[in-house]
Order: structure tokens, then C-alpha cells, then sequence
């Protein structure tokens, strides 16, 4: 639903409302769905584990999706706990963040050149 919700928020050359409102709905209402797991759970599955890892990639990125996490104080204290682990921090960081070392305005640049190729493949089905 994520991924839905970027194309339509973020890459498709024309703004349909509804497709992006859809998107972003369910994908609200599945971080609810976490945050409702995550209130008597430290992770997912209980213990760490694969479930974490690959919904955490997901749900870190809700805000490129124009999706809010407020309201959802489980799922947050979820998400922070796993950015914390070491080996979370350095798998984001290989390959290097586009961001790293970079002021606000050349991550702005960074972020519009990405939306912009991304934009593309949707348009053309090419880099």
C-alpha cells in the first residue's frame, strides 16, 4: 500500500486525489494495525525477527508517503527502538545515506532529482 502510495503522492506526473487519498488511508490503517499489535508486544513476533525488519522498512518511511504516525505511540516507540540497534544504523548507511554530510537545501535538490527519475520510470517504464 506504501509503495502505491508513493507512486501516486510522489511520482505520477498527475495528482489523482482519490487514488492518493486511497493509498495513504490504507496505509494509515495498516500502521494502526501494527500499533495495535505493538501495545502488548516490544516487537512484532514478540522477540525480534524478520517481521520487525521488513515492516520497520515500510513504516520508516511514512512520511515520503504523506502518511502521519501520530496518534500511534506504539508503533513510534517501535520504530525508534529498531533505528537504535547498531546494525540498523549500519545498514542504512551502506550504501552512504544521499543525505549524509549534506545541508537542508542540498537534501531538498537530492530528494527532487530522485522524485524526478522516479517519475520517469513511471511515465516511460525507463531510467
Amino acid at each position: 500500500m506504501m509503495g502505491q502510495a508513493n507512486v501516486f503522492y510522489r511520482y505520477f506526473p498527475e495528482k489523482i486525489q482519490p487514488a492518493i487519498d486511497r493509498y495513504q488511508g490504507e496505509s494509515r490503517r495498516l500502521l494502526a494495525v501494527l500499533d495495535h499489535q505493538l501495545k502488548d508486544h516490544e516487537y512484532l513476533a514478540g522477540e525480534y525477527s524478520i517481521a520487525d525488519i521488513a515492516n520497520w522498512t515500510w513504516a520508516r518511511i511514512h512520511e515520503w508517503s504523506g502518511v502521519s504516525v501520530d496518534g500511534l505511540p506504539h508503533l513510534q516507540r517501535w520504530m525508534a527502538a529498531i533505528d537504535a540497534r547498531p546494525a540498523v544504523q549500519r545498514g542504512l548507511q551502506n550504501p552512504p545515506s544521499r543525505s549524509a554530510g549534506r545541508t537542508d537545501a542540498e537534501k531538498a535538490e537530492a530528494d527532487r532529482k530522485f522524485v524526478e527519475q522516479a517519475r520517469r520510470i513511471v511515465e516511460t517504464g525507463r531510467v
